[in-house]
């Protein structure tokens, strides 16, 4: 064979483009239709030149297996000649020319809507769907440790682009006839609009079944747990509005009066064709373990050289995707239809204390959960942490990963969240008992780790404060998430023990209840008055057992008790990783930010997003501004001494494995730009008084 070729040339295109398996395999035929070299065949270190192919995963599932048994509706899908249910995925693989020169690990990125982050997020890389250029590859750090990088569709219903990675799957049926079931669409506009989609975001939606349904009923109100108000049914329309004319359309709604920003409108109907869901977690659990394991078709040696070779995976999630992986390994996926383990390791990133809708019938998989935007949907449901813990209202007693660990299978893991999901994502519940009383005990192989004053991404530098009432957080978090995936793969590869996990807790005082938040008295910045809660709720008899909705809205129960990090007299925090900014600080950074007023509902969280308030210039400026935070002339005799202190604080935390001696140099470059910025001019900051 040409060592020109990669792994996936070698194990899967072979000569044709494309390779049958034997009939018990769960990837029955791999069609790469593009490969090519990446930047005309630089080279990345000592992982040389790497590849990019990309194409079509075809599966099988037996309905009967006990390892497909969790994927719902499975029985009511179509089956071919082998009594089986075929689908597809789109896939994208980077992988080293020379298979020599891989790590040993494939680096899995669960796609987020169909997107591709992982570069961005490790590689400091310019967001791209098909990276083509140099900034969309960024310092190339995943590519220089010799990484197999690969990403599959798992979600059906994002937009039909193309460039963004699909499931192909099958849709239930009942024995042949139509299968109907309830749905809900939720949405908040930002701006008065005539009509919305029924999907969340930009996703397809379930077109209703019956528009002229009499139990059709929409609703809007104030609050998430506000009093819902019907809408006359005269007043609205399944349309879509294009040019101010309503255009019959079954997944949209229009109302000719408009509808106002910031109110939550909500529609319950019946859709028809449950798309198989749970497709997507089961692709993503036999692509991963085809990666590792390779064809079991007797002769194809270069496949157990591949099994050699690729001896471990890190699934990697972030936001939506990292919900994904918690409820992949809660429902039983990281153990494939062998019984062998799927994840060696897993990076849940910013997934606070959710999973979500991945397999339940007429599931929304977009869906996720914020104190102000879809709320009450199958995301912050109970078991919270990893271990076993007792619902004390409920009776339940359940774990994250009691199923995973009582099949041998469970990943090592670690958990990183920024300060957003603890006001907005319910992470609190991820190490506490339900009762929000006390810290749970972590597993030997978990790590938890919170960044400091951070939000849900970070935002550009310069900050916008655009939606917002103040300015966006720029706490760039990426410097420590290279060095913990690093950390991971050693863990995984030599068994090195990664930094200790760093989060708030209890105990210390350091995680407490919003109401005992010491956060100081600033002029112009109010203060939440309302954080993600995750609630009991009631989705009907079958839907644990059986993932089926039969009550929409959802029955709610009492909440569990969420809690948030505490703060110093700067309102920075004092737990969890804290990156040079935080220690050596310019401003306040939170993992809060509250709408702005022409959003509407001013009093809630905008999702996401954090702030960035930057301290007085000197101290005369601060007592005119009535500031009780100390200035910058007051903390720092200059720029020289502010960088040296942000380098020795760099240089500690290198030295503890939570960022790479080598990206001191950048981190310090950019907390130049940021003195430059604030010494320059405080930023005026117009918002609500203190409540």
């Amino acid at each position: 064979m040409n060592d020109n070729f990669t792994f996936m040339t070698l194990r899967i295109l072979i000569v044709t483009g494309l390779l049958s398996l034997s009939a018990g395999a769960e990837v029955v035929r791999v069609d790469v239709q593009d490969r090519n070299s990446v930047l005309h065949g630089k080279s990345f270190g000592t992982s040389g030149a790497y590849e990019r192919l990309k194409g079509r995963v075809h599966f099988e599932v037996d309905p009967e297996l006990e390892a497909n048994r969790a994927i719902t509706d499975l029985q009511l899908g179509p089956r071919n000649q082998r009594g089986r249910i075929e689908f597809s995925s789109d896939f994208y693989v980077l992988a080293p020319s020379d298979p020599k020169r891989e790590n040993g690990s494939v680096l899995f990125e669960v796609s987020n809507r169909g997107n591709k982050g992982m570069l961005g997020m490790f590689n400091l890389a310019a967001s791209s769907l098909d990276p083509q250029t140099e900034a969309e590859f960024g310092d190339g750090l995943l590519l220089s440790q010799g990484f197999v990088l690969a990403w599959l569709g798992w979600q059906f219903d994002v937009p039909q682009d193309p460039q963004l990675m699909r499931l192909y799957a099958p849709k239930a049926r009942n024995e042949g006839h139509p299968l109907q079931g309830l749905v809900r669409s939720e949405h908040v506009p930002d701006r008065r609009v005539l009509s919305f989609s029924l999907a969340d975001r930009t996703m397809i939606a379930y077109p209703v079944a019956d528009p002229h349904d009499p139990d059709l009923k929409l609703t809007v109100r104030d609050r998430r747990d506000g009093p819902r108000q019907t809408i006359p049914r005269n007043q609205w329309q399944f349309a879509r509005e294009e040019n101010g004319q309503a255009i019959p359309d079954l997944t949209q709604v229009f109302m000719a009066s408009g509808f106002t920003p910031g109110k939550i409108y909500e529609l319950v109907y019946k859709a028809q064709d449950p798309v198989l869901v749970g497709l997507g977690p089961a692709a993503v659990r036999d692509f991963i373990a085809f990666l590792k394991h390779g064809a079991q078709q007797a002769g194809t040696e270069l496949f157990r050289d591949k099994r050699q070779r690729l001896q471990r995976a890190i699934g990697f999630g972030s936001s939506q995707s990292g919900r994904f992986l918690r409820a992949f390994l809660y429902q039983g996926f990281n153990r494939d239809e062998q019984g062998r383990k799927v994840f060696d390791g897993v990076m849940a990133h910013v997934a606070g204390g959710g999973r979500g809708s991945f397999n339940y019938r007429f599931a929304q998989p977009s869906r996720d959960g914020h104190p102000f935007m879809n709320c009450f949907y199958p995301t912050d449901i109970f078991p919270f942490a990893d271990l076993a813990a007792k619902d004390p209202e409920t009776g339940l007693e359940e774990g994250l990963l009691v199923r995973a660990s009582q099949d041998g299978v469970a990943p090592r893991i670690f958990y990183t969240n920024s300060s957003y999901e603890y006001y907005g994502r319910a992470a609190s519940l991820t190490h506490t008992t339900p009762d929000g009383r006390q810290d749970m005990p972590l597993r030997d192989d978990t790590r938890i780790y919170l960044f400091a004053g951070a939000q849900h991404g970070p935002a550009p530098f310069p900050p916008s404060q655009q939606r917002a009432q103040q300015l966006a957080n720029p706490n760039d978090f990426r410097w420590s998430m290279r060095a913990l995936l690093l950390a991971m793969n050693a863990w995984l590869a030599a068994g090195k023990e990664p930094p200790p996990s760093r989060y708030p807790r209890i105990a210390i005082q350091t995680l407490v209840p919003l109401e005992a938040l010491k956060f100081p008295r600033l002029p112009g910045v109010s203060l939440p008055q309302r954080i993600q809660t995750a609630y009991r709720v009631n989705f009907g008899a079958e839907f644990a057992s059986k993932g089926i909705v039969s009550i929409e809205p959802p029955q709610v129960g009492t909440p569990f008790v969420t809690l948030v990090p505490q703060a110093n007299e700067d309102g920075n925090e004092t737990s969890g990783i804290r990156l040079p900014d935080i220690q050596i600080p310019l401003a306040t950074f939170t993992g809060w930010n509250l709408r702005a007023p022409e959003l509407g509902a001013p009093e809630e969280l905008l999702s996401m997003v954090g702030s960035f308030i930057p301290f007085a210039r000197t101290k005369a400026e601060r007592l005119q501004k009535k500031d009780p935070r100390r200035s910058i002339e007051e903390r720092y005799r200059g720029r020289e001494q502010y960088l040296q202190r942000i380098s020795a604080a760099a240089l500690q935390l290198s030295s503890e494995g939570y960022l790479l001696e080598a990206d001191i140099p950048r981190i310090v470059a950019t907390a130049a730009a940021r003195w430059d910025y604030v010494s320059a001019a405080t930023p005026i900051l117009a918002a609500p008084p203190l409540r």
